[in-house]
């Protein structure tokens, strides 16, 4: 084969520090909006950013020269050194870690949909009872005494 192809797409999630309400209503899109910048900046491909007060969720689409532990580490440190110079909450931090969950690109409607309207869907279940059942979804190994 003359050139390489794939189409890598990626479920983010990952949370303020011990879940806090951070993320105010009039702040959100404006951080989403940056975070979905900073994936473009670093040649990503951010087809939604959403999600509520305490966590955020991602689908974007990754290159083959990505490392999705370094691009995870840039828009975590990107985003809060973002959020501490724009809109200076004393205290804020992201959680140490994150979740990734690859998705098939026939999917991308319903997972940009899921990520885009993060406020109904917690109207029902925690973010807590909400990560847990995609990691089982995803049938990913986790200890529950290293969750949070």
């Amino acid at each position: 084969m003359a050139s390489t192809h794939l189409s890598w797409h990626y479920h983010l999630v990952f949370s303020t520090k011990n879940r806090e309400p951070w993320l105010s209503p009039t702040h959100r899109q404006r951080v989403h909006s940056s975070i979905g910048g900073m994936l473009r900046n670093m040649d990503g491909v951010a087809h939604a950013v959403g999600g509520t007060g305490n966590h955020i969720h991602i689908a974007a689409g990754l290159r083959a020269t990505h490392c999705l532990a370094d691009v995870m580490r840039e828009v975590k440190s990107e985003s809060s050194r973002w959020i501490h110079e724009e809109l200076r909450p004393a205290g804020f931090a992201w959680q140490e870690g994150y979740g990734a969950f690859t998705f098939a690109a026939p999917d991308l409607e319903a997972v940009r949909a899921y990520v885009l309207n993060q406020g109904e869907h917690h109207r029902v279940k925690t973010f807590q009872e909400e990560y847990v059942a995609m990691l089982k979804r995803g049938l990913a190994a986790y200890e529950e005494r290293f969750l949070w």
